[in-house]
């Protein structure tokens, strides 16, 4: 997913990391990720696990979970970072649609990693071998769309990343899989984890604890009925705090801002090299500057997610919004359309049957997309106040008209 075009035109795919300077409230200021945080430092229990699981003898499928801000991500992180010094690839299951480590908020993704993680001050953006565009930064508007959406990604590391077998139980992984779970643990919450452990088959569950016991999930194999057996092996890490120096040992973050800086990264790499794209304000001038692409309403169909749109509305309430972009024909096994990148509705032309979308998505890609999935991801508000850098509502500087029908 995603790309970038270089000075000649040509679109060339990276890594997108998100921006580390301090971040203010204005909007002229530039961004931060992390507020006064001099190094990440990991206790020696975190350390012990982590070798424990990669030295396992069967290759680890490892779930991930505890309340928010427990340090779930943090670990996650450095697990990976410690399977890949024995393993050549390590996938990444990320179904914290909130908080997603390495794409937009909104998505469930499947990742495999080959490289470490040198800096885990620095998130960044990687390209999904899967992605589903779930359009919301919770699950608890639609449990069982979510649901179906992790169990698709999974059930398609199965097919490509395991031992073929006439029975799926029986599949043997190729790789090592860490799957990253929301901070949701209570109520429908706990019975969301509960299902994700029922059809995931994994061999290690680290549960990520904080000091007040009435947050966390229930101690042990809290997923089976008293009488059920399980060989998973279960290990109870406390959440990362401040250490006798006062140092700190997680992130301090704040969950709003941290999606609106993923959305930034990810829509920057619309931009050539050479613009400034590291405040809000150049941010906002910068995408009202580059040329959107013309895409024909009436060769598209949209999709409202976990929420139903008069027809006669749908163009309106498309406009200014971030769609998943996917492919009909490029669907799960049953038939949650794959997610190819995201894209902003810069605005609609319905005179001309137009719809004008920024997207950092490869052209060649972008031709076979027919699918315009909305949700309730939301273009930041920040940018939204910059008026005198708002696109108009119609723009005839167009970089080129995509007919899904070529």
């Amino acid at each position: 997913m995603g790309g970038k075009r270089n000075r000649e035109g040509e679109w060339v795919g990276r890594n997108s990391p998100l921006f580390t300077e301090p971040l203010c409230n204005s909007s002229s200021e530039p961004f931060d990720l992390i507020k006064k945080n001099p190094e990440i430092y990991i206790p020696d229990r975190w350390s012990e696990a982590a070798q424990t699981i990669a030295l396992n003898v069967v290759l680890p499928v490892v779930f991930v979970c505890g309340p928010k801000n427990s340090g779930k991500t943090m670990f996650s992180r450095f697990l990976v970072n410690i399977l890949l010094q024995r393993y050549k690839n390590v996938g990444y299951l990320d179904t914290d649609v909130g908080q997603s480590e390495f794409t937009p908020p909104g998505c469930l993704s499947l990742h495999v990693l080959q490289e470490q993680t040198t800096d885990f001050k620095v998130m960044s953006l990687k390209t999904p071998v899967k992605c589903i565009f779930f359009g919301d930064i919770s699950s608890k508007r639609d449990p069982k769309a979510y649901l179906n959406g992790v169990f698709s990604l999974y059930d398609h590391f199965l097919m490509e990343y395991c031992s073929s077998s006439d029975l799926e139980y029986s599949r043997k992984p190729l790789l090592p899989l860490v799957i990253n779970t929301p901070g949701w643990v209570k109520g429908a919450g706990y019975e969301i984890l509960v299902e994700m452990l029922g059809h995931i088959t994994t061999t290690h569950v680290v549960q990520l604890c904080l000091s007040a016991q009435r947050k966390n999930l229930p101690r042990g194999h809290f997923w089976l009925d008293g009488n059920q057996m399980s060989e998973v092996d279960v290990i109870e890490l406390n959440a990362a705090r401040k250490d006798s120096l006062d140092k700190s040992l997680l992130i301090e973050k704040q969950t709003h801002d941290l999606r609106d800086i993923r959305i930034i990264a990810y829509f920057s790499q619309c931009f050539p090299h050479d613009i400034d794209s590291s405040t809000f304000e150049n941010f906002a001038y910068a995408l009202a500057s580059i040329p959107p692409y013309e895409v024909s309403i009436s060769e598209v169909k949209t999709v409202h997610l976990h929420c139903q749109v008069p027809c006669s509305e749908i163009l309106y309430s498309l406009n200014a919004t971030i769609v998943g972009l996917s492919v009909s024909t490029e669907t799960t096994g049953n038939g949650i359309p794959w997610c190819v990148g995201l894209g902003i509705v810069r605005s609609i032309d319905i005179s001309k049957d137009l719809l004008y979308i920024i997207t950092p998505v490869n052209p060649k890609i972008l031709e076979k997309v027919d699918l315009l999935l909305q949700g309730f991801i939301e273009i930041p508000s920040r940018l939204l106040q910059i008026h005198e850098y708002m696109p108009p509502y119609m723009s005839a500087n167009v970089l080129n008209k995509l007919d899904p029908s070529i």
